[in-house]
């Protein structure tokens, strides 16, 4: 039965439950008859169930009946537990499941390691191999080892962890992961697919410790170009687990790390040389490369947020990334030509119309840009090129990623477009993805010859369609998370003065992100003089000041309202800079001002009346942003 979270309201003798969210299905609100309230209190956040399915957009609020009281709405891990709630997240797994994930050691024995290489596993522990992942990161799903050949090719080892040698097809182990789908990482917490025991412990890639690999080994040529390959089930050892910073500052100075070893420093070289070859090649073929930078938000030990900025993305992130693709790429050719059953990761051709929308607006915004045919990524990319040192140019790009249709698992090989490729899915994170699971079960059963052809080929519409949803759900609650993070933050930041540019409007309001990369709204109803908003020209007329307000203005705000229940963040606009209008001078001047501005806003001031602040409308500036991250 469906199920909608909010807050409690009296209604005479009856309630109504207030959601957390608009459903485009349900509307805002339940009813909830006096004899279904169940005793719950007035003013708490709660789970209601509907007393009836809808199918159908309604009228009329349904009638629902409360199931859970969560608790105060201003309560943090209430807030939290309301959005595992509204996405239907497990908080545990059930005590058989944690049975079965008890049951495995911590180590890999000599017995099991003996037993492995005697049925043919290759022992890969002499290998200098390596981790690299963020410093928080636990499950650690890939390593990699890499030698340059006299010849100037590469071997490339990207070596995944064998996750179906401990999960067992339709035990409870697996059946459990199934119906998860995914790990899901919201801001405070990661809910795992797999229990700890597993996704931290003996799958884990864990330095120095020996562990069961399913492997990759590439032989690659400085064109990034795969000579040929080969998919092993293999023992690693990790002897190096590094993070992507430290990366970073051994190639940017040409020093070896404290505590590394000699050759550390020659593999991260040879890696990085890879990675530009594999990136380039990707590059020729026409990959549409977005560059938006995610938010993070760093929180005390009590999930209080301290403070909302771009996650640090560098070229380090870029080279595990550039290693798994073409890791992803061979496993999904080699897939095809065997004609095995499997999950591929397949994008679409863009949506016709929301592509011709992206079009017209580009031009209004005084982009020449002609698409003639069929679109394809290179000349997608081309377009993402032109736009990238524009105000406008993130927001133009967002609106270009929503004309494409959404990345999904299918059992057909229907190729990527975003990547250019013609073969791809998901092999290398089995400990945090169904897909990659599944497919490993089918490869290794391939190498066995024990394919069970018709059984999996039956299950894969429905694994298809089930994983995708789950990514979808794991996607919006990690935004839900976000969005509740940062609506606590400036809760207490009331009156603060930010910068910005403008990224949308519907007909409410104006959307603004700040440089920080957290998003509120301008409502319209806040503003002086007459505004109407023109959808298709994506802009905001002041008709009564003559004011235009258009995607990639740069604005200086002030926090008015933060709703921390229905997560959600009001912005006075105090400043407002017409693009058109920006030279040199204004500038040179707006930039001394805004350093001010930062100043009083660490103070908690506004710096400046408002009436100040109004009679300066014409003026701003935009700092772009340098952090990048794909989607894929």
């Amino acid at each position: 039965m469906q199920t909608c979270v909010g807050v409690l309201q009296q209604a005479g003798q009856s309630g109504r439950v207030i959601f957390d969210r608009y459903d485009p299905l349900l509307g805002k609100e339940a009813w909830i008859d006096a004899n279904n309230l169940g005793g719950a209190p007035f003013g708490m956040k709660v789970v209601c169930e509907l007393l009836y399915e809808v199918t159908e957009p309604v009228d009329e609020p349904p009638r629902a009946k409360i199931i859970e009281v969560l608790g105060d709405p201003g309560n943090r891990d209430v807030a939290m537990l309301s959005i595992i709630r509204q996405h239907h997240l497990p908080e545990t797994f059930p005590v058989p499941v944690m049975e079965a994930a008890q049951s495995f050691p911590l180590r890999l024995e000599e017995a099991v390691i003996r037993q492995e290489l005697k049925k043919g596993r290759a022992d890969l522990r002499d290998e200098l191999t390596i981790t690299i992942d963020g410093e928080e990161a636990k499950d650690l799903d890939d390593a990699i080892h890499i030698k340059k050949m006299p010849d100037g090719r590469f071997e490339l080892g990207v070596h995944i962890a064998d996750v179906t040698h401990y999960v067992k097809e339709n035990e409870i182990l697996d059946l459990e992961a199934f119906k998860r789908g995914t790990s899901v990482y919201l801001v405070d917490r990661v809910i795992p697919m797999l229990p700890p025991r597993l996704s931290n412990g003996i799958c884990s890639l864990n330095p120095d410790q020996d562990r069961l690999t399913l492997s990759a080994i590439m032989t690659i040529d400085n064109n990034g170009e795969i000579i040929k390959g080969h998919l092993q089930e293999t023992i690693i050892r990790s002897h190096a687990r590094s993070s992507y910073r430290e990366v970073k500052e051994a190639l940017e100075t040409s020093k070896l790390p404290d505590g590394r070893p000699p050759w550390f420093l020659d593999a991260v070289n040879q890696m990085y040389e890879l990675s530009e070859a594999l990136r380039k090649k990707r590059l020729r073929r026409g990959t549409i490369e977005f560059e938006f930078p995610e938010t993070h938000v760093e929180l005390d030990e009590e999930g209080r947020p301290l403070d909302i900025y771009p996650y640090p993305i560098s070229f380090a992130n870029g080279i595990i990334e550039e290693f798994m693709i073409a890791a992803n790429e061979f496993v999904a050719e080699k897939a095809e030509k065997a004609k095995l059953p499997f999950l591929y990761r397949v994008h679409e051709l863009p949506d016709p119309e929301k592509l011709d929308r992206f079009i017209r607006l580009a031009n209004i915004l005084g982009l020449r840009i002609k698409l003639k045919g069929a679109p394809s990524p290179g000349k997608l990319a081309q377009v993402l090129e032109s736009v990238k040192t524009e105000p406008f140019g993130q927001t133009l790009s967002q609106l270009l990623l929503r004309s494409l249709a959404k990345a999904r698992y299918a059992p057909d090989n229907l190729g990527h477009f975003g990547l250019a490729s013609s073969h791809y899915c998901h092999f290398t994170s089995p400990i945090r993805r169904y897909p990659d699971l599944f497919i490993h079960r089918v490869l290794k059963a391939q190498l066995h010859d024990a394919l069970k052809t018709d059984t999996w080929k039956g299950m894969t519409d429905n694994l298809a369609d089930h994983t995708s949803d789950t990514e979808r759900n794991a996607m919006y609650a990690e935004r839900d998370s976000v969005d509740q993070k940062a609506s606590e933050f400036f809760s207490e930041r009331i009156g603060e003065v930010f910068s910005g540019i403008i990224s949308g409007f519907n007909k409410a309001g104006i959307y603004i992100q700040l440089e920080n990369t957290a998003e509120g709204m301008v409502p319209f109803r806040t503003m002086d003089g007459y505004i109407s908003y023109e959808e298709e020209r994506l802009r905001a007329v002041n008709e009564t000041a003559g004011h235009i307000y258009s995607i990639g203005d740069p604005v200086v705000i002030q926090v008015a309202q933060a709703d921390t229940v229905q997560r959600r963040v009001d912005f006075e606009m105090i400043e407002h800079m017409d693009r058109k209008l920006i030279t040199k001078d204004s500038r040179s001047q707006q930039g001394d001002r805004r350093g001010q501005n930062k100043k009083n806003s660490k103070r908690g001031k506004s710096g400046a009346g408002k009436k100040d602040y109004a009679k300066s409308s014409n003026k701003g500036k935009n700092k772009k942003r340098k952090n990048k991250r794909k989607n894929k």
